[in-house]
């Protein structure tokens, strides 16, 4: 009887000892279409120039460079309903704002050195997105050979719809991918055109990090990125998936 008191004495003391945050920070989460669960988000990587004409536009050689990555931070989504034009902020100290059409691929799984031919066995589900920039503080950080995060990396600045599971899309490696300002097309290309598809992207990740569920990765821009200003109103579209809008507020 006193063991069992003091044992019980000692969990209450331990339970009211452990550690209780000094605020919330609320969970960052992208909605599933047709289900009430929601994707918890744990990292953002995106490749960067992963279509060969996008990666010429911005004075790069396709055909040596290998893919690289970079992050956002997760509180930089911005999720768009279906069927909606959702108010897009233009962001602070830029004055050079662009757009950026990519496939999303969000992860249930990972790991370390995942092969290519196990890869897509990680993903959950894909989404369309943005990858929206302030170009003029990407190219001036470059410039001056300094990490180019503050051009990538700012509110807002991972604009997605929700995500669309595999079950019902199935993977999507081709299907044509588009962009249009104001009704006048932009970007215009097929995820067939990726230098580096999805699986190859996930294990070339893996040698780096490790992958976990919750982990989406943006896959790439096409060519034709450029600017956008207020009350410019951006419609992306790729195959097999609903339209994503945005307004520039």
């Amino acid at each position: 009887m006193a063991l069992t008191g003091a044992a019980t004495s000692i969990g209450r003391a331990e339970a009211q000892a452990a550690p209780k945050p000094i605020f919330a920070v609320p969970a960052v989460t992208i909605p599933i279409a047709g289900q009430a669960e929601v994707f918890p988000v744990r990292r953002i990587y995106c490749i960067g120039r992963n279509y060969a004409a996008h990666a010429i536009e911005r004075g790069s050689d396709p055909t040596r460079e290998p893919p690289f990555f970079f992050q956002k931070p997760t509180d930089a989504i911005q999720n768009v309903a279906v069927g909606t034009v959702a108010d897009h902020p233009y962001p602070l100290l830029t004055k050079n704002y662009h757009h950026e059409v990519e496939l999303v691929a969000a992860l249930k799984s990972g790991g370390t050195n995942i092969a290519p031919e196990q890869a897509l066995d990680h993903v959950y589900g894909y989404a369309l997105g943005l990858d929206m920039t302030r170009r003029d503080l990407q190219n001036g950080m470059a410039s001056e050979k300094k990490p180019w995060e503050i051009g990538k990396s700012f509110d807002h600045a991972a604009v997605l719809g929700p995500i669309h599971p595999v079950a019902k899309v199935g993977h999507l490696a081709k299907g044509a991918i588009s962009l249009a300002v104001n009704g006048t097309i932009r970007q215009n290309s097929d995820l067939d055109r990726m230098t580096w598809s999805v699986a190859e992207q996930i294990a070339k990740l893996s040698e780096a990090f490790e992958l976990k569920a919750g982990d989406i990765i943006y896959s790439g821009t096409p060519e034709n990125v450029g600017p956008v200003v207020k009350g410019d109103v951006l419609l992306c579209k790729l195959e097999g998936l609903p339209d994503m809008s945005i307004r520039i507020v």
